[in-house]
């Protein structure tokens, strides 16, 4: 597509005046748009001839020159070198995702198995987020799965206790983790102490690479009972070495060859690619993951793993060395920007033979496999998509999608719910959650809780004049005619226009695949049961009362500990969640009588003409 000639002379024009007070130094340049919107971030080891280059629109292909035209503005910051400069790329890219950029979903940190030494008996989790606890850590898992599954495994070989100490502290017998053998109950002193210390240096090597030496120990011990005709000891060391068993092969017994590292390969197919990455700690797999980035068709394969590796590493810890699947054009500066960040040194490896080349085409043919599974379910959402599109008469194509739950018991702790739905699958982290809070809004009217939800989203929509990537092509909300209809009047109010919306009912007795649309100015459908845009429609629709639930829930537990109630004397703990239990809420509360509130279990009359005085002062 031609950029409009003006708009492209325009841009042009812009960055050149930036250009006059640009320094020959390292840094970080970002272009905005009219509205503030960062359009591309981009690090330079000398920012005024990196920055040129952009005047030249001509030697630019189509998608840096549709940049240039949209660009209002420019950030500069400059650095100390230009390993610092990818560092803040790499955070500014994560905080910002701007359009031009390539761009991965973010993540939360991987978890760890952590063997906590800060009680008298040491204690086996998963642990994420900062090693504030003293023990010892193991990993990052790639998969949080796993995780889950080597601690059930590792309680089986090693017997050790996964309770919380507040728990462990106040056993009076042994629990089912005891009776299913996966603990040796050291909370009641089924074990001694030194017999459950030598347990815990046992499960120590094992996860320190000492498999092998653990596993001969135990089956020594094992045909040392067996000799002795001490079966039962015998037979419980059998378990425990089955499970550890079954531990090396959920790993893989890798390649002690490997050691610590990370191995990172890309396939490409057309304008899409695959990232994925295998994870090994002292030579056994910890775990995989695959990522398919966005924005990557006019990228190398070098960029979009140099990319990954600037971004991937800005939260998770760096192993001592990467092996890569292709050979990285700014290997020294990925190398000095890790070595930076994790304040040791991070080698990047391009193998081309032995056990290391063997595991890069291992992971080369998982991402082959991966992106080949992802553009076949690509087409068949594109295809729904289109339906959609069809389906409610939208113009263009849907990029977004929102949907919209409430969720509340008796009209208390009442939560509205947005989810965010585009071509790429859920968009987590542009999910809100709406706490309903006007007075008009009356508990439990599911109609005016809506009607506070659509008007605060699209008002502030408009106030803020956001992103025309935000704006909605389908409004999706749970509800029939009723609901519908609060939709109409709240858009009409706003003058909003060009956004489809639907409400969806369940069916009759809540009967999946039996679900009626409602759409303006056409009488209520139904899609067939088989339809793949229904079942796209009902996954949506119950992500949204699954976040809408979550949200409510939260509300509820925070409202139980802390409320208008903690402000009245003589009120404890006991009362609060007496009398919140009993009304339902601080607003049911208000309106009862000292009679009422009387009633209330542990509530005297004289402490109920207290409760009632705080609400109603000088009426009391």
């Amino acid at each position: 597509m031609d950029m409009p000639i003006a708009s492209l002379s325009e841009g042009r024009t812009i960055i050149k005046r930036y250009l006059q007070d640009m320094q020959d130094t390292p840094g970080v340049y970002r272009m905005l748009d009219a509205k503030g919107q960062a359009l591309y971030v981009g690090k330079a080891k000398n920012l005024r001839s990196r920055v040129a280059a952009y005047v030249n629109v001509d030697a630019l292909n189509t998608r840096l020159q549709r940049m240039v035209s949209q660009t209002a503005s420019m950030e500069i910051i400059t650095t100390r070198s230009e390993a610092e400069a990818l560092l803040l790329e790499a955070n500014i890219v994560r905080k910002y995702a701007p359009r031009y950029n390539i761009l991965l979903k973010d993540d939360k940190s991987f978890p760890y198995i952590l063997i906590s030494m800060d009680s008298e008996f040491a204690r086996i989790g998963k642990h994420r987020g900062a090693k504030t606890k003293k023990g010892k850590y193991f990993g990052p898992y790639v998969s949080g799965l796993a995780v889950n599954e080597t601690i059930t495994l590792l309680q089986k070989a090693f017997l050790l206790r996964p309770c919380a100490d507040t728990v462990f502290k106040n056993r009076t017998r042994p629990c089912l983790q005891y009776q299913i053998k996966r603990c040796s109950a050291p909370c009641v002193g089924k074990i001694a102490k030194a017999d459950y210390d030598a347990l815990v240096a046992q499960a120590l090597g094992f996860l320190s690479g000492k498999s092998r030496q653990i596993q001969n120990q135990l089956i020594a011990q094992m045909q040392e009972h067996a000799l002795a005709m001490r079966y039962e000891k015998a037979g419980i060391l059998r378990d425990r070495i089955k499970a550890l068993t079954q531990v090396q092969q959920q790993h893989g017994m890798g390649n002690a060859a490997i050691g610590d590292a990370d191995v990172i390969a890309i396939a490409r197919d057309g304008p899409h690619c695959a990232i994925q990455l295998f994870s090994f700690r002292g030579g056994r797999n910890y775990g995989s993951k695959v990522w398919f980035p966005q924005h990557t068709e006019q990228h190398s394969d070098s960029e979009i793993i140099g990319n990954f590796i600037g971004f991937f590493y800005q939260t998770q810890p760096a192993p001592p060395r990467i092996l890569v699947s292709h050979l990285l054009d700014e290997v020294v500066l990925l190398e000095e920007a890790l070595r930076l960040h994790a304040d040791y040194k991070v080698e990047i490896v391009f193998p081309l033979r032995g056990d290391k080349r063997a595991v890069i085409d291992e992971a080369l043919r998982n991402a082959k496999e991966a992106l080949a599974r992802q553009l076949s379910m690509h087409v068949t959402h594109k295809q729904v998509l289109e339906e959609l599109q069809s389906l409610f008469a939208i113009d263009e194509p849907i990029e977004r999608i929102e949907v919209y739950d409430n969720s509340h018991i008796s009209g208390t702790d009442a939560v509205g719910a947005m989810i965010v739905a585009t071509a790429e699958g859920f968009v987590k982290n542009e999910y809100r959650k709406f706490n309903i809070k006007r007075e008009e809004t009356a508990p439990g009217d599911d109609y005016a809780m809506l009607r506070e939800v659509l008007t605060r989203r699209f008002k502030r929509m408009q106030e803020e004049e956001s992103d025309e990537r935000k704006k909605p092509n389908l409004v999706l909300i749970d509800g029939g005619a009723g609901q519908l209809a609060v939709a109409t009047q709240v858009f009409e109010e706003l003058g909003i226009s060009g956004i489809a919306y639907a409400a969806i009912a369940k069916g009759p007795d809540r009967n999946a695949g039996r679900e009626q649309f409602f759409v303006p100015g056409r009488e209520p459908f139904q899609l067939p049961p088989d339809d793949p845009a229904l079942h796209f429609l009902q996954r949506i629709r119950d992500e949204a009362h699954r976040f809408a639930i979550g949200a409510h829930r939260n509300k509820r537990s925070k409202s139980m500990q802390t409320s208008e109630l903690d402000a009245i004397p003589l009120i404890g703990p006991a009362r609060k969640k007496a009398l919140l239990l009993h009304f339902g809420s601080t607003r049911a509360l208000a309106a009862a009588s000292v009679e009422d509130i009387g009633k209330v279990e542990g509530i005297s009359t004289a402490t109920a003409k207290v409760i009632f005085a705080h609400f109603h002062g000088d009426n009391a």
